[in-house]
């Protein structure tokens, strides 16, 4: 259903590539649609809510109203992050949408309280409310309009992974449930003679208080920077891993500067026996295979390393089979020993992952005691990298 209307919207909306361009307009159709439904709620519950003197009624007129904003938030925000890159924004525009979902958080935070203070005010100062088959009617369709534009939102928020609409759909959820809450209480009102409409209200509030609460923090995460995707990250070792010539991956990191921008940056390790022009046509190929199969902007660290020496070889062995005795989860990389005659020094980074509770400092002790343990005359250097994904790194 949501297909065929958003179809007639944008005509490549089912088959076209998610693309900025595809967002934009995709965002605008939503945003119109949004605007128009919300306006036509505001104005038969503002008759409602007249008619019957519900505070109730009126403060949810004055959401959908609210809603009518939060729609052309978006329908603006849409445009603007499918504006191309520039001087001042080299990574594109594409993180306004981001900010449009939180900026709706926040709207949905302040009628929250707003509500919350106009049912305090109903429940110190009761006034009498009538609720005639008119008022009733308006609310139930205002429910079911609701429940369609809530899934509407999800449907085209799921097709184009938007953070904004996604925010969007849960603003329409808490109205419905809001609509809902009021609806019960005119009915026990027309039919029981108690006067809830201020309590009803205040529970209401309370509901929205914390939706956008929650939504405030799933909106801004995007902004503060999330940790990928498991998936993607284990497709990009896989890949990497595929092309003949590359013997270890550490130090992923990738950044979204919105849907269709992705960043990343990775060390791989070749060996250093391998002519540096062959090595670094390598590494060109793969950033360009990145960007061209999986549109992800990859840029990659060369990392050499010394494959020729047995005797090292055999030392890397034994220091991880040591590092993984104190820390299972971890990984060694960027290993080099430097052979001497009173001392050697052994120097390396291990990585571990983000969840371990150990400082630093104390992993870097441990590791430096258990270490020593094969031969006191070992120097050991090593930092400590934390990771993300530390068992899809090689070892």
């Amino acid at each position: 259903m949501f297909d065929g209307m958003m179809s007639l919207l944008v005509k490549e909306y089912k088959s076209g590539e998610i693309s900025p361009a595809l967002r934009e307009k995709c965002g605008r159709a939503a945003g119109s649609v949004g605007i128009a439904t919300n306006l036509f709620l505001f104005l038969i519950k503002l008759a409602a809510g007249l008619i019957s003197h519900s505070v109730a009624i009126l403060a949810d007129a004055v959401n959908n109203l609210s809603d009518s904003g939060s729609s052309i938030i978006m329908l603006v925000g849409f445009r603007l992050a499918g504006k191309p890159a520039d001087k001042e924004h080299p990574f594109g525009h594409a993180r306004i949408e981001y900010l449009c979902g939180v900026i709706v958080s926040f709207i949905v935070l302040f009628l929250g309280v707003e509500l919350g203070k106009t049912s305090v005010e109903k429940i110190v100062s009761p006034q009498s409310t009538e609720f005639g088959p008119a008022a009733l009617v308006i609310l139930a369709i205002s429910v079911c309009i609701k429940l369609w534009q809530c899934a509407f939102y999800l449907s085209v928020g799921k097709r184009m992974g938007s953070v904004a609409l996604t925010a969007t759909a849960s603003d329409s959820r808490n109205d419905v449930i809001s609509t809902l809450v009021v609806l019960v209480g005119a009915l026990l009102t027309k039919f029981t003679n108690l006067h809830l409409d201020g309590w009803l209200g205040l529970a209401v509030a309370a509901f929205i208080v914390v939706s956008g609460i929650r939504l405030v923090m799933e909106t801004a995460n995007p902004l503060l920077g999330t940790a990928p995707d498991q998936e993607l990250v284990k497709a990009i070792y896989a890949k990497i891993r595929s092309y003949p010539g590359i013997i270890g991956i550490h130090d992923l990191t990738v950044h979204s500067y919105g849907e269709g921008r992705c960043f990343a940056s990775v060390h791989c390790e070749v060996p250093a026996e391998e002519d540096i022009l062959v090595s670094h046509d390598l590494i060109d190929n793969i950033e360009r295979d990145f960007l061209q199969e999986e549109n992800i902007h990859l840029v990659i660290h060369l990392d050499p390393v010394v494959t020729s020496d047995p005797k090292a070889e055999a030392l890397r062995a034994q220091v991880l089979e040591r590092v993984k005795a104190v820390y299972s989860q971890a990984a060694i990389h960027d290993f080099r020993v430097v052979w001497g005659v009173t001392h050697s020094n052994i120097l390396f980074d291990v990585a571990v992952p983000f969840s371990l509770s150990d400082s630093d400092e104390a992993i870097r002790g441990r590791l430096v005691q258990e270490i020593e343990k094969l031969d006191p005359n070992y120097r050991t250097v090593l930092t400590v990298d934390r990771e993300g994904v530390v068992n899809e790194m090689e070892s």
